[in-house]
This record gives C-alpha cells, structure tokens and sequence, in this order.
C-alpha cells in the first residue's frame, strides 16, 4: 500500500503543453507513473511526446481512465481546473501552482470536501511512494522505498530529510508536501490519518514550519489518535514576527505560530522534536533501527 499515489494511479497533467507541465510531467512517467493523458483546452488531438492532449478532464476520464490529476495551470487558473478536475471524478487532484488566492481556496476546501475528493497543494511539491509512483517536482532518485511516511509543508527540507534517511539505508513508504499556503486542501491530521491506516508505514516524519496553528493541532492528534511513532522538525526558529518567509503561510503574527511554541506543544505530548533537519533524520532512524 502507499498513499495518494501507487502503482494504480492513472495520472492526467492539466498544463502537460506549457513549460514546466511538461518537464515535470516526463519526468513522472520516465519514474514509472501511469501518465494517460494532458489537458489544454483547444489543443485536442496533439500530443506531448506520445502522450495525448484532451481537451476537456471529462475527456481523460472517460477514454483513458484518469483517477489523479496534477495541475500545472497558471494561479489565475488554477481554481477553474481544480473544480474541472472534481466534476470530472478525478479522486485525487494535486495542485502544484502557487499564487492561488486564499478566498478561492476557501470556497475549493468546503467544496473538495462534500465529494469525497483529496486535494494537495496548492503551492505543493507533490508526492512521491518510492517504487511505485511520483505525481509532482520531488526528485524522486534520491528517495528508496521503506517504512517511513514522511509528510512536510516545505519541498527542499522534504527533500533533505528523505535523502539523509536514504544515505542511512532507510526510506519511505510516502513523502507528501501539503504546500505552504495558508489554507490548503490537506492538513497535517489527514495526511497523518492515512499513514496512521497504511499498512507499510510504520514510522513518521512530520516537517511543519512557522505561522498557523496545524503543528498544535496536529501534535493534540497524534497524542489521542496515532499508534506509530512520529519525530518532528520546524522551519523557522530565526525568522522575525511578522514577515513572511518564503511560504505565504509562514508568518509569525504577535505570539501565535512561532518554532518555539510548536516544538514546545509537541514534545509536550511526547513527541520529539529535531533541532536540524539532519537531527530529525537520526531521530527517525533510532526509530526504525532501535
């Protein structure tokens, strides 16, 4: 098993004809993902290097059997295709475009969750099941298949931790990016449910940063609900209040959302916190390798 993707994901890219959709689409397909199909509408009936281009998702859904949809539409876009995409019947959509508005995103969040639908991103780097499928811009080479889901707002701190596990002979069963923005349409508790129920994952890794409170409620679930180990790091004990850094969600607004009192708030519930992302690594391998 794995989560979000898998060797059963049948992956439809909206943008597959621009740019970066179709760098990054290949590259999912050469890793071994099903890629059935692009959307673009008015390009019907081309093609991107064997890969046909529809134009509608209703289209890739009912000639190709599309399940999962990775958007790369530009942000003024990006809501439309990620309605497009639901309506469709598309289970799984992750949105890799950053610049969506907030208020759209809460519309899309209410809406994603009446029809059952899971959503990643936006501003997400996607997410990866080693061995079987990579849907989004994580490089997958680094990462081996293994035990440890590892669930993150930040792509590249994602990306070292997984690396170092790998440099250690460990890996994982999941790596998912929620996205930084300030709303998105998967948490730190839904993504931490599906690893709770995935039987290949037996460790967690949870990267979360300043700004927001999702750390907080996370740490509340994991103390009540999880049965698998987590280890923990936050991004941003340096950062000054009020400015942004880097993510639009990470912001430190009087006292709310700093490091300090999310690392404060986990380990409060037994859950321990790495100081540096090559910390948090050997925390999780003590784990894994007791």
């Amino acid at each position: 098993m794995a989560i979000f993707v898998d060797t059963d994901t049948r992956l439809v890219v909206q943008g597959l004809t621009g740019s970066e959709g179709r760098f990054h689409g290949l590259r999912n397909r050469a890793y071994g993902t099903n890629l059935v199909a692009g959307v673009t509408p008015g390009k019907g009936g081309q093609d991107v290097e064997g890969v046909p281009v529809l134009d509608t998702v209703a289209d890739a859904v009912h000639e190709h059997g599309a399940n999962t949809s990775m958007v790369f539409v530009p942000a003024p876009f990006a809501a439309d295709a990620i309605y497009e995409a639901v309506e469709a019947g598309v289970h799984t959509v992750i949105t890799i475009t950053e610049g969506v508005p907030a208020h759209e995103m809460l519309r899309i969040h209410a809406y994603i969750r009446s029809k059952g639908v899971r959503l990643l991103g936006p501003n997400c780097p996607g997410a990866l099941s080693p061995g079987k499928a990579n849907v989004g811009i994580i490089p997958a080479e680094i990462f081996a298949p293994g035990s440890i889901g590892l669930v993150s707002r930040s792509g590249t701190l994602t990306y070292q931790i997984g690396h170092e596990l790998t440099q250690m002979g460990l890996g994982n069963s999941t790596i998912v990016g929620i996205g930084g923005d300030p709303i998105v349409g998967s948490s730190f508790i839904d993504v931490l449910t599906l690893f709770e129920e995935d039987s290949e994952t037996k460790y967690v890794v949870m990267v979360g940063e300043i700004g927001g409170d999702e750390e907080e409620k996370a740490a509340d679930f994991i103390e009540a609900e999880m049965t698998k180990p987590v280890v923990a790091y936050i991004a941003g004990f340096t950062a000054p209040p009020g400015k942004t850094m880097g993510h639009a969600g990470a912001i430190i607004s009087g006292s709310s959302g700093t490091a300090e009192g999310k690392k404060l708030a986990l380990e409060a519930r037994g859950i321990r916190v790495g100081t540096t992302p090559t910390e948090t690594a050997q925390l999780a391998a003590e784990l894994a390798r007791p």
